[in-house]
């Protein structure tokens, strides 16, 4: 009887024994499924992460040559050195940024003014003299998203320097265009953010 009662003793501890050994294997098991899954959801969202920056600086960097006239067809100025890029925001709205020199800035400021418009109640009649401080915050906010080398922007220093630049902002809609103007260069910045 003794060895009957050994053998069920030794069979009950066998079966715990079994018991504890596969939910150690279960838990081993379901632990290494977690990190797994879990390694593979951080590495697509990793890759999605990439794809859609390497989307959006696709789209900054496919910054075309633009002339002044493809924006304001209706303008006669002649400008003098003028280097124009068309690039679009990360939400795809495309803006415009011109560098040239011009001789007589208030026929400048007349001209796109008088730009014909597609909403006149959305704009003005008169340029407006600004402080400068605003965009050149804004500028210096929108020079961390462009990508090395896309545009030249060694300007920026200098318009954050220079004490004597001159700051406008037009807004005939959908176009609403910040100039900066150097009245010691003649030399223009000319930002124009389409608006929809």
């Amino acid at each position: 009887m003794k060895s009957l009662d050994t053998m069920k003793i030794n069979w009950i501890v066998g079966l715990m024994l079994f018991g504890v050994i596969s939910c150690n294997k279960i838990e081993e098991t379901v632990s290494q499924t977690v990190t797994t899954a879990k390694e593979k959801a951080q590495q697509k969202t990793n890759e999605l992460v990439q794809e859609t920056i390497s989307q959006q600086v696709g789209r900054m960097v496919g910054a075309e040559n633009i002339a002044f006239t493809e924006v304001f067809p209706n303008s006669t100025l002649t400008l003098e050195n003028e280097v124009g890029k068309k690039m679009a925001f990360p939400n795809g709205t495309p803006f415009y940024l011109f560098k040239y020199k011009t001789q007589d800035k208030d026929l400048l400021l007349k001209t796109l003014v008088e730009q014909p418009t597609t909403d006149e109640s959305q704009s003005k009649t008169e340029y407006e003299k600004v402080d400068g401080s605003g965009i050149i915050e804004k500028i210096t906010f929108f020079e961390k998203f462009l990508p090395a080398n896309s545009i030249d922007l060694s300007f920026i220093n200098e318009i954050k320097t220079d004490r004597g630049m001159q700051y406008y902002k037009i807004k005939r809609f959908p176009n609403a265009s910040t100039l900066i103007y150097s009245p010691k260069t003649n030399q223009v910045y000319h930002f124009v953010e389409v608006k929809k």
